[in-house]
């Protein structure tokens, strides 16, 4: 019997924090502060022009601090992808949905995976078990599978070859999943085959 969880990690920004950022934006506040209280006093004789400018620079620095504070996910989302380090290192940055995703040659077809170390094996899905060159209706689903959705019929498959770089792995086992899935999970049949896997500072790290 095969068993996987899917989960994922979200939490507001703010708590994401280091010291070291509150206190640069308690700066930019209080330097923020300066700076309109000295534009205000050297335009004291006309303060309803001084007043409008004000508030558009005032739009402009609550703008900035915005971008600021939002700046590493907003990196990690436009530049986010897989990074292969070296040949025993890849790094995986976390995805805006919470996610890590690694996209791997399966017989040479690019797959998209969701890493998931809760799943036992490597689950496909009907479409990606096609795609590869497996043929799903030609599968014997006998096996079960507990998912999110119930009770689903998988069947037992071999990847011939699973290649990520310059890595290249051979006769994977893996599953077909027989019901609906959104995606194929990249379960524990392949990652273990990886000596060390750690989570830090948004990324996932695995190393030969």
């Amino acid at each position: 019997m095969v068993f996987w969880v899917s989960g994922s990690a979200d939490s507001p920004y703010i708590r994401g924090m280091t010291s070291d950022q509150i206190m640069q934006l308690v700066y930019l506040s209080l330097l923020g502060t300066a700076i309109a209280g000295s534009f205000i006093v050297a335009n004291r004789d006309n303060l309803g022009k001084t007043l409008q400018q004000g508030v558009i620079w005032f739009l402009i620095f609550v703008g900035v601090i915005g971008a600021y504070g939002m700046w590493h996910d907003i990196d990690r989302t436009v530049t986010g992808r897989q990074s292969i380090i070296s040949d025993t290192r890849i790094e995986v940055p976390r995805s805006a949905d919470g996610h890590y995703y690694l996209t791997l040659d399966v017989n040479d077809v690019p797959v998209r995976f969701v890493i998931d170390t809760g799943a036992s094996q490597v689950v496909l899905t009907r479409q990606d078990a096609r795609r590869v060159g497996i043929d799903p209706t030609d599968a014997h689903y006998f096996q079960t599978a507990n998912t999110a959705n119930g009770v689903v019929q998988t069947a037992p498959v071999v990847l011939d070859q699973v290649a990520l770089g310059s890595i290249t792995d051979r006769q994977v086992p893996a599953v077909i999943n027989g019901g609906t899935m959104e995606g194929s999970l990249l379960g524990m049949t392949y990652l273990n085959l990886y000596s060390r896997i750690e989570i830090s500072n948004a990324q996932l790290v695995l190393t030969r």
